[in-house]
């Protein structure tokens, strides 16, 4: 216990707190651990939550070097992660440098990637990827990552702080080594669920010479989100800290199940489903997609390549692309209907189309399904055949897809943006490490499955820098407590201030402002963005930010934690406004998983109707070449910056000078 001001709090003090239990905080974990720094603790909201352990898809991509098959390189890899548009060259770099040790630790490790009998592991086409780099062990890849990795950690005697929300970062004065900033991060605040009634709410502190931050995105920032209810992030809180973050224009968007949550990608859409809507109650089934298609061989093979093409592009719309479909059903759900995929039936040849046939289907289309043995008389019996774990998946949960339709929505799906960090995974504020997918490594475009790699790569790198650099305890009580003490209590006035057991007029609960951002999000920052609707909704943001500390209050301190997670969405979706703001102000129009509304735009299909004209940026737009940075300043306003790309650094390559730089430990800094 310690006292900060006259509240004793406890006090855990160690040289690296990783805040996250999914794969990248696990093995940002492990790897320090293998270096010896030993004195590090993950403290995580609930041990098995987050997106991680409960998010995939039909077959959850890896993406990675490729490894067998026509030659790669590590360059290749980083010019086609750096071509995506708004990613740095000395990150992409890393990336790729880093891939196959990543890739071959979880090996190791027992993730169950497959390889065939020489020992090639195999890949496939993913997303924005023409090199065939993907790879994958099942539907729950992420999951199998963090089981092996915590069998792992298990012999290792890792402390793990369970059932603990970190709400704050704790900053001091200081100059690290590549910081930009003249902040710090010194440690951070939790609340302990299970001890909520204690007078001090159950606050604990921690003193930490480095924090990993690893808390995934901000998850519950859409209406219509595919995230995992138990994902909520954390971004709001390191930009309150003073965290930069950039490309938060940049997020990805496809159809998902809405039920239960999950990507409706690859042998889910390749099978070629039938698609129907009804109105609110069942009634009036409707094949909706056929009226704006010239015939069913045209919407069955952009059915299919809906599988590998699965985020919502606004570049595959035009020429009856995939991407009209994501369009199609977002304008169906958007009229009040209700949107279904039947893997029971065929498509029935509404509209005066003929039924669907196999025969009708183009030569790629076919042949990826002949070779794969799924030339079944149905969607159901295709997707047995091509991916029987795919069904056994929805099963688990309740849903028998040889029964049962699938009600569909475009959906949030991943952050491509975050907090910015340096090659060594640092941000602007010294000994903080943000990876996984709170940090924005990512730019317009990444190849499915990237995510992971970056998370993994992003923790190994961490590791690394703190291993050479800051291994060191972190400071005595006494000066740390001197240095945070206004952050702690500050931290304590939130609680005491929020929790009223007599509601006042005009205060709101956290659920009130929570659906606020989502409503307000999916309206005017998700796939489908209007730059007049958006210059409103950035008053709207503002005005709830500066009014939340006046009027958030819950009535039973069981509702704390989620009014703390209410006040940093309420940021987070300020800031992302802003940055999206701040892109249309700057001549930005559609790109990536975002279609932006312009009248005096193109009309790809005329049956979409007037309202859906829109533009994608010119080659080598000035938006293209800079990446937008956002960070909010202590007063509360929100500031952006552009930031020209930075090209792939060319490689050391003499090889007798970096072993010289490396036997001297000049490397990593």
């Amino acid at each position: 216990m310690w006292a900060f001001g006259e509240r004793p709090l406890p006090v855990h003090s160690l040289n690296t707190l990783v805040v996250g239990s999914g794969a990248a905080a696990r093995n940002a974990a492990l790897q320090l651990m293998r270096r010896g720094v030993e004195d590090i603790a993950i403290v995580t909201d609930r041990w098995n939550a987050g997106t991680s352990f409960n998010a995939g898809s039909d077959k959850q991509t890896y993406y990675k070097l490729a490894l067998t098959g026509r030659s790669d390189s590590a360059g290749e890899l980083a010019r086609d992660l750096w071509s995506g548009r708004c990613m740095h060259g000395d990150i992409a770099l890393c990336e790729a440098q880093g891939s196959a040790e990543a890739f071959f630790n979880l090996v190791e490790l027992g993730v169950p990637f497959p390889h065939d009998r020489f020992g090639g592991f195999l890949g496939y086409r993913t997303d924005n990827d023409q090199r065939g780099r993907a790879t994958s062990a099942g539907p729950l890849t992420s999951k199998l990552m963090c089981e092996h990795l915590e069998e792992e950690l298990q012999p290792r005697d890792l402390r793990v702080f369970d059932g603990h929300q970190v709400v704050a970062l704790l900053t001091r004065p200081g100059g690290a080594v590549g910081a930009t900033s003249p902040s710090e991060v010194c440690g951070a605040v939790a609340i302990e669920k299970d001890r909520l009634n204690d007078e001090e709410f159950g606050l604990v502190v921690f003193n930490a010479r480095n924090v990993i931050l690893a808390t995934g995105g901000p998850g519950g920032m859409y209406r219509d989100s595919v995230y995992p209810q138990s994902q909520r992030g954390s971004t709001g809180m390191a930009l309150r800290a003073g965290a930069v973050a950039q490309n938060l224009t940049e997020s990805q968007f496809g159809i998902a199940s809405v039920g239960f949550r999950w990507n409706l990608s690859g042998s889910y859409q390749q099978v070629i489903p039938r698609y129907l809507s009804t109105n609110s109650d069942g009634t009036d089934e409707q094949e909706f997609l056929n009226s704006h298609f010239p015939d069913m061989g045209t919407l069955a093979s952009a059915i299919f390549r809906k599988g590998y093409e699965w985020p919502f592009d606004c570049e595959k719309v035009a020429g009856f692309g995939s991407s009209l479909i994501d369009l199609l059903v977002y304008r169906e759900a958007g009229s009040g209907r209700r949107v279904f995929l039947d893997f029971n039936e065929n498509a029935g040849g509404a509209e005066g189309m003929e039924p669907f046939s196999l025969d009708l289907l183009d030569d790629e289309a076919y042949d990826y399904l002949q070779r794969s043995g799924a030339l079944g008389g149905s969607p159901i019996e295709r997707l047995g055949a091509l991916n029987q774990p795919a069904i056994t998946l929805f099963r688990d949960h309740g849903i028998d897809l040889a029964a049962d339709r699938l009600e569909v929505a475009v959906c949030a799906q991943h952050n491509n943006g975050g907090l910015r960090a340096d090659l060594w995974w640092q941000s602007n504020l010294g000994h903080l490490f943000p990876i996984g997918e709170v940090c924005g490594t990512h730019g317009v475009r990444r190849p499915g499955g990237a995510a992971l790699n970056a998370g993994q790569v992003g923790g190994m790198r961490a590791a690394q820098f703190i291993a050479a650099n800051w291994r060191q305890d972190p400071p005595g009580l006494d000066d740390f407590a001197a240095q945070v003490a206004g952050q702690v209590n500050d931290t304590l006035a939130f609680c005491t201030e929020t929790v009223n057991p007599a509601r006042e007029d005009g205060s709101c609960t956290p659920a009130e402002v929570i659906g606020e951002v989502q409503e307000r999000m999916s309206r005017s920052a998700a796939h489908v963005r209007d730059p007049s609707v958006v210059r409103g909704e950035v008053e709207e943001a503002r005005g709830r930010f500066q009014q939340l500390p006046k009027e958030l209050r819950v009535t039973d301190r069981r509702a704390l934690t989620t009014a703390f997670w209410a006040a940093d969405l309420c940021l987070t979706h300020l800031v992302y406004l802003q940055a999206i703001h701040a892109y249309l102000e700057a001549g930005g129009r559609s790109r990536g998983s975002v279609l932006v509304l312009d009248g005096a735009g193109d009309l790809p299909v005329p049956t979409l109707g007037e309202g859906w004209r829109f533009e994608v940026n010119e080659d080598g737009a000035s938006v293209d070449r800079e990446i937008l940075e956002v960070w909010l300043e202590r007063g509360g306003e929100v500031r952006t910056k552009w930031v020209t790309v930075r090209p792939i650094p060319m490689a050391e390559g003499w090889f007798e000078d970096v072993w010289k730089k490396f036997r001297e430990g000049r490397i990593v800094r």
